[in-house]
């Protein structure tokens, strides 16, 4: 299995605004760039769920998401340097573009996440991965990518490639070698709101 050969596919998948399916530290994802907002949209679409819910994003580390939120709270950082598990941090601020005027093209900036990966209170959940495979796709790709799990909205989150259904399978661009699910944990990450008054909220255990 030749793990560059596998991500220089997922990137140009990525850069056409396309969809992954691929292996996390957790479960598998559905991922996409995430700063297009059409590319996320057609994830929404796919698991036939309303855009109005935020979604999970990967970065490489603390310095990429810095790049993508107001201000980093030092609970956050605390919790991800003492972190040994699967966790997605809800970050306040993010920065992202604006939802566009009906008839209008949504905007696509490399600087900004997509306004639909973002929840209506301006939080955005992003989780530094614990997969070599999963930081290095973020790193070269130089910016955060989606990581919503891989089922129909309100379906059972599946815990390994075999338990993906097909419509799931056939609506990507492209599935990352199943062989590299082997150091995934098949359960979903905990969850955990972090604000800048050091306010901590578990959202999920």
């Amino acid at each position: 299995m030749d793990t560059k050969k596998i991500i220089d596919e997922a990137l140009k998948v990525l850069n056409a605004g396309g969809l992954l399916l691929y292996p996390t530290d957790t479960v598998w994802g559905l991922g996409c760039d995430a700063s297009d907002p059409e590319a996320v949209a057609k994830i929404f679409a796919l698991k036939k769920r309303e855009d109005s819910k935020s979604l999970v994003l990967l970065a490489s580390d603390l310095d990429m998401v810095a790049r993508y939120v107001k201000e980093i709270p030092e609970m956050a950082v605390q919790l991800v340097e003492v972190n040994n598990q699967p966790m997605t941090v809800i970050y306040p601020g993010a920065i992202a573009s604006s939802r566009p005027e009906e008839g209008q093209k949504p905007l696509k900036s490399k600087h900004l996440l997509a306004y639909n990966t973002v929840a209506a209170d301006g939080t955005v959940g992003i989780r530094i991965p614990m997969m070599d495979f999963c930081v290095s796709l973020v790193k070269r790709f130089g910016r955060p990518i989606v990581s919503t799990s891989a089922n129909i909205s309100g379906e059972p989150t599946p815990k390994n490639f075999g338990e993906i259904s097909l419509s799931i399978k056939d609506g990507v661009d492209y599935i990352v070698d199943p062989e590299l699910e082997k150091t995934s944990t098949g359960k979903s990450s905990s969850i955990i709101k972090v604000g800048l008054d050091a306010s901590i909220e578990i959202i999920r255990k």
